[in-house]
């Protein structure tokens, strides 16, 4: 059991950076700094538990660890709450912050400030957190430490007089960091007798211990044994265990007081009781109002996700349910399509959030999948008054039977070398973005901000935008709700039929290209049949393009040596009725291979 800390040494404190930043590496240094792990058992991104993680260099789930450290003969603790990285991730980035007092904000002493760096410095903002600016990567050829702070100073108008230079890879500066954040960062001020509450910032699955969360407590305390009550759901759940997070094993304790942050064992079967930015209080002496900001998870991308192999479907569906246990973001139905069989409509809080879970089912269920197209929310105001939502586009209602279609829109800040702006600016321009700021930092770097509609960056955006700039520019964005636009349902038919896994919704004027491009990639992708096969692209009954595939050509008149020439046009236009009637009958398959490749279309 541990020693009681009194609230005056307790320091939480988070790490802003943008991916790439050195955030998992720094904080491997401070652990081991603090002597949480030894030596010998250090490995690298302690914080990150995944392989993906690992590989990728990036944060997916928040962790937390807590350390003592003394100076001067006190004993302090340091709650160490690491963030994800990626702006899919943002909500629990905002919710493990509002669990801090202070952050660290770690920008590359050679890359400088990226957009990620700035979001996330906004949120702090918010939630009134002390920022200590940190440069990282002191020792790299190219670091430029002045450069970096007077970059922080006019992007964010942080006042950068006292900073730390550190080099998270050597451990150089990292002891006086530490010492920085004992003297800049506040201890936390909650009443020790008010009733008891505690913010989730974040909740997983064990396997033997059922749901756990992980929680900050604000005022009071939590005891085992305790009856706590969820203020969302106003479900109860009994205290099984108490537990302080640690890189090596959790320390178990019977009470977790004001200010500290603690692990909390209720044995349910699934997080869904348990949402990030949940309230947890006492059952019997309730809080009387919840920690405010708490939103259930939105899933913003959907896509359709389907076995190769047909006969797999019940495996996607229990590989699917053991991944929603730790990631109560995901949302899945079934579905089925006439090209792919039997599969889940998904829902995803973004596209690095899609290819991890994609990743994830492939890598840890031993599944061969396949994603359509992903899609956004749309809202559609039908001509009889009623408001829906639609994920897939072959729900959208007939044309006739809709009013508007709203598509949600995104805050898009670009931060990026200012010889690639007109690049920039061409390209955001071709995906319909409307330009709201433009800022030069300094004489090199452009801070550009577009509201720009989110069915325009989920596809290949991403890639565009590295390409243009040479890999420099860097991206970020957060969703402000929904805008009426001229957008029309595009159907890709084949042989008549229509494939309902390619009908992609696009804005009206970009429809005749798009479904262009659609069809004749097809036509190259589609095997020859005995007969021929149209492949059109419509909107509703109106056909906007179309090509052919030309059937297989079998010579019938081979065995018809001399005689006369009637003879030859007879079996010629015995063939041709042949295929005529086989046309009328036959249906085609879409390859999967076909299907793959349109997905990967240049949008």
């Amino acid at each position: 059991m541990t020693k009681k800390v009194p609230q005056s040494h307790i320091r939480n404190f988070s790490i802003i950076a943008h991916i790439d930043h050195g955030k998992s590496t720094l904080a491997d240094r401070i652990i081991q700094q603090c002597g949480a792990i030894a030596d010998r058992k250090m490995s690298s991104q302690v914080m990150d538990t995944m392989d993906i993680e690992k590989e990728r260099g990036i944060t997916i789930k928040a962790q937390s660890v807590r350390l003592d450290y003394i100076k001067n003969g006190e004993h302090y603790i340091l709650n160490l709450i690491d963030t994800p990285g990626h702006v899919d991730f943002s909500y629990e980035v905002s919710r493990s912050l509002a669990s801090s007092e202070g952050a660290l904000l770690i920008v590359d002493a050679a890359q400088g400030v990226e957009a990620q760096t700035i979001a996330n410095v906004y949120i702090a903002l918010d939630n009134d957190l002390e920022l200590i600016p940190v440069v990282n990567k002191i020792d790299l050829p190219a670091a430029d430490p002045d450069r970096v702070l007077m970059e922080v100073e006019e992007a964010i108008g942080l006042d950068c007089t006292d900073h730390s230079l550190v080099s998270a890879k050597t451990g150089l500066g990292v002891p006086e960091l530490i010492d920085t954040i004992v003297r800049r960062i506040p201890a936390p001020t909650g009443d020790e007798e008010a009733p008891t509450k505690a913010l989730i910032y974040d909740s997983w699955f064990d396997s033997y211990l059922g749901a756990l969360a992980l929680v900050r407590v604000y005022d009071g305390s939590i005891q085992k044994g305790d009856k706590i009550k969820i203020m969302s759901t106003k479900e109860e759940h009994q205290v099984l265990g108490l537990m302080y997070p640690n890189p090596i094993a959790p320390i178990k304790t019977n009470n977790i007081n004001t200010g500290e942050i603690g692990i909390v064992v209720t044995g349910l079967k699934t997080v869904d009781g348990l949402q990030v930015g949940d309230t947890i209080t006492n059952a019997k002496r309730p809080t009387l109002e919840a920690i405010h900001g708490f939103e259930p998870a939105k899933p913003f991308v959907f896509a359709g996700i389907y076995p190769i192999e047909t006969d797999k479907f019940e495996d996607l569906r229990d590989a699917l349910n053991k991944l929603k246990l730790n990631d109560s973001s995901i949302s899945f139905e079934p579905e089925s399509s006439l090209a792919l069989g039997s599969g889940f409509r998904t829902g995803f809080l973004g596209m690095l959030h899609m290819e991890v879970i994609k990743e994830r089912l492939e890598r840890e269920f031993d599944l061969d999948l396949i994603a359509t197209a992903p899609t956004v929310v749309y809202e559609v105001l039908k001509t009889d008054g009623e408001r829906i939502k639609i994920q897939n586009p072959f729900d959208l209602p007939e044309s006739q039977k809709i009013d508007t279609i709203f598509e949600p829109y995104v805050k898009a800040t670009i931060l990026t070398p200012n010889e690639f702006v007109g690049n920039l600016i061409k390209l955001l321009n071709d995906r319909r973005g409307i330009q709201i700021k433009m800022d030069y930092i300094n004489e090199n770097r452009v801070l550009l901000e577009y509201d720009i509609p989110m069915n325009e960056i989920v596809m290949d955006f991403y890639d565009k935008l590295k390409s243009t700039t040479k890999g420099y520019a860097s991206f970020d964005y957060e969703p402000i709700g929904f805008r009426p636009g001229n957008l029309v349902k595009l159907d890709i038919r084949v042989a008549g039929e229509i494939v309902d896994a390619l009908s992609i919704i696009v804005p009206e004027e970009k429809a005749r290209n798009r479904g262009l491009a659609f069809v004749n990639n097809l036509k190259e992708l589609i095997p020859r049949q005995l007969f021929e096969v149209a492949i059109q692209a419509s909107i509703g009954n109106n056909i906007i393009a179309r090509t052919n595939v030309k059937s297989m050509g079998k010579n019938v008149t081979a065995k018809c040596y001399g005689g006369d020439i009637t003879r030859k046009r007879k079996l010629l236009e015995k063939q041709k009725e042949g295929k005529k009637r086989m046309k009328a009958i036959g249906s085609v398959n879409v390859p999967q291979e076909a299907f793959m490749a349109v997905l990967k279309l240049d949008s």
